[in-house]
């Protein structure tokens, strides 16, 4: 009987160890390298986003940031690395739009929700349609008489299928009564490179992308996502303006995810840490510098809007029977 309530001893002095080894870390969080994962190449804004954002917290803790980009796998490559990260708040995840819509499209080795745990949301994002200057229409309707001329023949760029701005093509295709071709890339940079080069006709960009493109006149914007015009691009009309009839909201957020299982310290700590800089003017005015709006949600504020996201997307998908091959 000793030895068995030496045994039952232990091993509950070993849970009570382990107990508070695991609030000693919290407590200490953090005292190394955090990987900031983005999954898409470098150039486009959710790299810029990691980094403004990175940059912040390697300043307020003293720890280094390391933004990771692991690009392609239509973001699975990415989400799915955080998604098996260790818990721990080491690493975190830039997610955007695609987060809840990719996964409704193609088969995704994790699950959205499930397997994340919402730490805060950073910015609220809309796109602009842009279009090679070979395309000889100069606002939207004209450009929806060329596509209509030419079925088939029009190609689109993405970077990668099943984000955000693959539904907004497609919603594009169907409200408009046009058929063109997508082409998926390995992110944001390598879309807009060919788009420059010719190799594809048009592009839903992110604003801060499109911005030095639209201004030098080597790319023609017709119409913003969204319900409003953005300061950014004030000549821009919004689709509704540009006068095609439906809705047009397809813009998301961008936020930051943790691995499903991060104590909620940890996921509490970083909220709180974004949340101060959101409330600074210095922070949200280099967002909307890149065309974004600073948007400040706590982390079960940010886990109710991808569950609507969720939905609202499968809802969109199902309406325009949209379809991809895995």
């Amino acid at each position: 009987m000793k030895a068995l309530d030496a045994v039952v001893h232990m091993a509950t002095l070993g849970v009570l160890l382990a107990i508070a080894g695991s609030a000693g870390a919290q407590q200490d969080y953090p005292n190394k390298v955090i990987r900031f994962i983005t999954p898409y190449a470098p150039g486009g804004t959710t790299t810029i986003v990691a980094r403004l954002v990175g940059q912040k917290l390697t300043e307020s803790w003293g720890q280094q940031v390391l933004i990771d980009n692991r690009p392609g796998g239509n973001t699975y490559i990415g989400n799915d690395a955080v998604a098996k990260a260790p818990p721990d708040g080491y690493t975190i995840l830039l997610a955007s739009g695609s987060h809840v819509l990719a996964p409704l499209l193609l088969k995704a080795p994790y699950d959205p929700i499930k397997d994340f745990a919402p730490v805060a949301t950073i910015a609220t994002t809309e796109y602009v349609l842009l279009l090679h200057p070979s395309v000889p229409a100069n606002n939207l309707k004209e450009f929806i008489a060329y596509a209509k001329s030419r079925p088939g023949e029009l190609n689109y760029a993405t970077p990668g299928a099943g984000v955000p701005q693959h539904l907004a093509h497609e919603i594009l295709n169907m409200l408009a009564g046009i058929k063109t071709v997508h082409i998926p890339y390995k992110g944001a940079g390598p879309a807009l490179v060919d788009l420059l080069g010719g190799q594809v006709q048009f592009y839903f960009s992110t604003i801060v992308t499109a911005i030095p493109h639209v201004n030098s006149g080597k790319l023609k914007a017709m119409a913003i996502t969204g319900d409003k015009r953005l300061s950014a691009l004030p000549n821009v009309p919004t689709f509704a303006e540009a006068g095609l009839p439906g809705s047009f909201k397809t813009g998301g957020f961008y936020g930051i995810l943790a691995p499903a299982g991060t104590p909620k310290p940890i996921v509490d700590k970083l909220s709180a840490e974004v949340a101060k800089y959101l409330a600074q003017p210095d922070f949200q005015e280099k967002l909307v510098v890149q065309g974004l709006t600073p948007y400040i949600a706590s982390a079960e504020k940010y886990a109710a809007l991808l569950k609507e996201g969720l939905a609202t997307n499968a809802s969109i998908i199902k309406k325009a029977n949209i379809k991809i091959e895995n």
